[in-house]
């Protein structure tokens, strides 16, 4: 019979998570962290192309409740 090596056996899970912490924090310090302006830069033109969206989208659902309307008005006479 084949007996379980010892020696091979995992760590525990608090060993493994502080390992994955170790390894998390030390490839954050190796990321190339953008400077402020160019975080607020890609902040509006995140929500102005939002804006622009919803204006899109409300427009639509505007127009598609009036063509119901209409449909509705039409058919009930």
């Amino acid at each position: 019979m084949a007996q379980k090596d010892t020696n091979a056996k995992k760590p525990n899970i608090f060993v493994r998570m502080g390992r994955k912490f170790k390894e998390t924090f030390s490839e954050l310090k190796r990321v190339t962290w953008p400077t402020f302006p160019k975080v607020v830069k890609s902040t509006c033109v995140v929500l102005v192309v939002v804006v622009v969206f919803t204006v899109v989208i409300t427009g639509i659902n505007y127009g598609l409740q009036a063509l119901l309307d209409l449909v509705t008005r039409i058919g009930t006479k």
